[in-house]
């Protein structure tokens, strides 16, 4: 471990000459929305939990959210390396302080232990959720059960969990497949001469074999493979055919980049060339997470790094159909690259990224976990994670130390949440060697307390027997002049996914519209909702429905 901790440290670290300070006729215009305050209480909520291990564990730290028990609550699952995995049943009233509850997994105590992150879905389409185990060793499918229960599903699914070191995971539905088909993105091959550099794993795509029952046994090697740290499925091009992006990191593989995969249906996956307007970036790739914020169909990406975060849309001068991506980072100020308070100024080390609007002003805001590997002398020990608020002049700006955040930890894989019904975000970062955060969103801070943020909703899909949660359905609200765009998905950030409710900030609009594009491409009829209201919409129906949570001090909560 020693060895490999100093070959860590004399790394090379990213361009210093590109992170130069910001001049003030650059600087952002006034924020002019709420900053939401938050109130860290893990240990009042009941979550003791600790991401530990050596150095095959600096990299994972993950948490699953997804509801277990049937009470629509976000319950959590947390990978924690050497310590055991741990699920929290959320015991949170509605709009009050956030309460969970420790319960046992029924798997040996060797397999509890070298999680390094949690995914949630429904692989077999029974209605309760599962959960896929990233791990030092065999992966492991959970397969969910009534009331928080699980039991081992490998062999159920004909699933070789193998037996590399797995630390990102992707999902989707591929046209007529009744399961879906699985990603996993595999990190340094330990066994291999000369590890750990230069020594990559390949990562894994598995697709089901037929529809009789879920059958992974047939996986698929996507050669070459780069030391894989986050993937996602994702249609970059609006074509209604989903490519797998792949986060990499440099500090391990030889000859690599980013990758961006041609996943079709019935044809081996294949990479996307410099050729076709692929341009090779090499970075310590982390996490990678897509928001829509033009509702134009293409995406824009945020890749986590060290130093060097990304914010990539497509060229505008490239040649239609092409993968050509430019970098909008610095100009919108979202490069994050060093601490934005303290004073160590040295490059910051991102992990987790998360779009999401936490203060409910119809912006897209960035969620960003941080924390140095180790003890890389290079870049920045004390390394609060950000919060990026997006503001109306079209650029992000930095309110983490105003909002709470700014605390000691050193953050891996995050939740970005609702955990108490009350309409505004919450947060879960997992920290290496130190105790979970928990970040109760107590709304806009003022003289005589707290007040509510902007109105919202929630949105629930139903998408019938076969992907019954909609993963890869697109959810398009219109609320005034303004129209959002989400992307139910299940893959991406830092060894951390969730499953559940898709949030959007209304600003002042009482009144949205809705519509549903479903993972098949089919439109939904428009769904007329009120502000600050959980909405179920189920395929096929002529009308949303309203979903109450119940009110505090009222514990039964029925679908």
């Amino acid at each position: 471990m020693k060895k490999t901790v100093s070959l860590l440290a004399i790394a090379g670290i990213c361009n210093l000459s590109a992170l130069a300070p910001v001049h003030a006729e650059d600087a952002p215009a006034p924020f002019l929305s709420d900053v939401p305050h938050f109130q860290e209480e893990a240990a009042a909520a009941g979550i003791d939990h600790q991401y530990t291990g050596g150095w095959e564990y600096f990299v994972g730290g993950g948490a699953a959210s997804f509801d277990c028990n049937g009470d629509r609550k976000p319950d959590l699952m947390l990978a924690g390396g050497t310590s055991p995995l741990a699920l929290y049943v959320n015991r949170s009233e509605t709009g009050g302080a956030l309460k969970f509850e420790k319960a046992a997994i029924d798997l040996p105590d060797k397999e509890l232990k070298s999680v390094l992150g949690a995914y949630p879905i429904d692989i077999d389409n029974d209605g309760y959720i599962d959960v896929v185990l990233l791990r030092l060793g065999e992966n492991i499918i959970l397969k969910g059960g009534p009331n928080c229960t699980f039991e081992k599903a490998n062999r159920t699914f004909a699933f070789d969990g193998g037996k590399e070191w797995t630390v990102a995971f992707a999902a989707t539905w591929e046209k007529d497949n009744k399961y879906p088909t699985l990603a996993f993105g595999n990190y340094v091959d330990r066994s291999a001469p000369g590890t750990p550099f230069g020594t990559c794993s390949d990562n894994v795509l598995a697709r089901p074999a037929g529809n009789d029952k879920p059958d992974y046994s047939n996986p698929f090697a996507l050669h070459p493979s780069y030391c894989s740290l986050s993937m996602l499925f994702t249609d970059w091009n609006h074509s209604g055919q989903d490519s797998l992006r792949v986060a990499n990191d440099r500090q391990y593989y030889r000859g690599g980049q980013e990758q961006l995969w041609q996943v079709d249906p019935g044809r081996p996956p294949r990479q996307y060339t410099a050729a076709e307007g692929w341009a090779a970036l090499k970075i310590w790739g982390m996490g990678i997470a897509e928001a829509d914020p033009k509702g134009n169909g293409l995406p824009e990406y945020f890749i986590t790094s060290m130093g060097d975060n990304k914010l990539q849309v497509l060229d505008e001068d490239a040649d239609e159909g092409r993968p050509a991506y430019r970098d909008i980072a610095y100009e919108k100020g979202a490069a994050a690259y060093r601490p934005y308070t303290g004073d160590d100024h040295r490059p910051s080390t991102a992990w987790h990224v998360q779009f999401a609007d936490i203060n409910n002003d119809t912006n897209n805001d960035i969620f960003l976990s941080k924390g140095n590997v180790e003890a890389m002398p290079e870049f920045a020990a004390s390394d609060p994670n950000n919060l990026l608020l997006g503001g109306f002049d079209g650029k992000f700006h930095e309110k983490g130390d105003e909002a709470g955040l700014a605390l000691p930890g050193k953050g891996r894989g995050a939740i970005v949440e609702d955990f108490n019904n009350d309409g505004m975000l919450d947060i879960l970062v997992v920290n290496r060697m130190q105790k979970a955060a928990l970040f109760r969103n107590l709304g806009a801070k003022t003289e005589w307390g707290y007040r509510p943020l902007g109105n919202w909703t929630e949105i629930e899909l139903d998408n019938g027997p076969v992907n019954h949660w909609g993963l890869g359905a697109t959810i398009n609200l219109r609320a005034g002049t303004l129209t959002q765009v989400q992307r139910v998905q299940v893959g991406g950030g830092h060894a951390s996914g969730h499953i559940g409710f898709t949030h959007f900030g209304l600003g002042v609009n009482e009144r949205a519209v809705i519509r549903v594009q479903w993972p098949d491409g089919e439109w939904s009829q428009p769904y007329r909702i009120f502000a600050n209201q959980h909405v179920v919409i189920k395929r096929g129906k002529t009308a949303a429905q309203y979903w109450f949570p119940p009110p505090a001090g009222d514990h039964q909560a029925a679908k």
